[in-house]
């Protein structure tokens, strides 16, 4: 297997730009492994493929304003920062451009929306690969306030409300990156959903840094992928439990999802899922045993992305591309503000 193996050609105008105007009237492609079939549907038919006493995960996490702008304390260079994890109460990991004169010992002034210092600074405090700092800030920095939302390098338009990369059930702060999946969901969709008598609950994956990297070995077995921390509850976990031992299905909206109920498999007994409160370093690819996810909710994905090879692991690898070439005949809109798939 090679990370070849997961490249697709992709036209620039399917990449969605903007979301639409309604979350749940976006496209969903029905995608059945039983017997290969492809079926055209709204979002909101979601609940028509749902089943009473279907347990649907979703990821709770709300994107932080991690996109900051500094400058060089010295020289006054422009420096961006993309915040991507709390260390601890003072240090964060980030994403530093440019990276290759910021050094540890440095010290970066952040910047108002007028350019002018805003009175916090920072020290690097430590250095990784491509690009990664550990900056010290002062306790209690506003970081939230100097900071916005760092939309996907790929998406080039503006986007005029902040609460559209964000899914309505957002709750605690964390993510660089939005659960995509999720973002088609509104209000009365699962309020539907709930009506039904589908079991929905909540974990909580803060998505980091390999959302904004591809797998550049050409082993996709050598790539290390980043923690990200994730939290699924006792209450979730038993409820999870009895689901598989009941026969019911578990259908996860998202990769981020995906990953943290199947940790919580791992760490569990035969046919159980243990409570997570702590970091989550599952990367799943093609030969991967799913033990308790039964079908998945998710967007169409990045060529060479460890969330593309999530999915190929589900469904197939095959099954996957061809259901993106098919997508992309049909004019489905791809990435994060496009359309979704729904896996069974």
């Amino acid at each position: 297997m090679r990370t070849d193996d997961f490249d697709y050609p992709l036209a620039s105008e399917l990449i969605a730009q903007t979301p639409i105007v309604s979350r749940d009237q976006s496209r969903l492609l029905v995608a059945r492994r039983a017997d290969g079939s492809l079926i055209d549907h709204r979002f909101s038919d979601l609940v028509d493929f749902l089943r009473e006493g279907d347990v649907l995960v979703l990821n709770d996490s709300r994107v932080i304003p991690a996109r900051l702008h500094a400058r060089r304390v010295g020289s006054g260079g422009s420096v961006e920062v993309l915040l991507l994890r709390r260390l601890d109460d003072e240090v964060w990991e980030t994403l530093v451009r440019p990276a290759k004169r910021i050094r540890v010992g440095e010290m970066v002034e952040l910047v108002d929306g007028a350019g002018e210092w805003s009175g916090v600074t920072g020290q690097i405090v430590g250095a990784g690969e491509r690009g990664v700092r550990l900056i010290r800030f002062p306790p209690g920095a506003p970081l939230s306030r100097l900071g916005s939302v760092a939309l996907p390098p790929y998406i080039h338009a503006p986007l005029s409300d902040g609460e559209r990369y964000q899914t309505v059930y957002a709750r605690p702060e964390g993510s660089v990156a939005a659960p995509t999946a999720g973002l088609h969901f509104t209000a009365g969709l699962l309020e539907t959903i709930a009506a039904k008598g589908v079991v929905c609950r909540f974990v909580t994956l803060h998505i980091g840094l390999d959302t904004f990297r591809p797998v550049e070995e050409d082993d996709p077995a050598e790539h290390s992928i980043h923690r990200e921390y994730g939290i699924l509850t006792p209450e979730v976990a038993g409820e999870l439990t009895r689901a598989r031992r009941e026969g019911r299905r578990i259908v996860c909206v998202g990769t981020t999802s995906v990953r943290v109920v199947e940790a919580a498999a791992q760490a569990g007994p035969p046919g159980g899922v243990h409570p997570i409160d702590g970091w989550v370093d599952l990367f799943i690819m093609p030969g991967y045993r799913f033990r308790m996810v039964d079908a998945m909710v998710t967007n169409f994905h990045l060529p060479r992305s460890t969330l593309l090879m999530l999915v190929a692991a589900f469904a197939g690898r095959d099954f996957v591309l061809d259901a993106y070439r098919e997508a992309a005949a049909r004019g489905y809109r791809f990435y994060s503000f496009g359309d979704a798939m729904l896996i069974l």
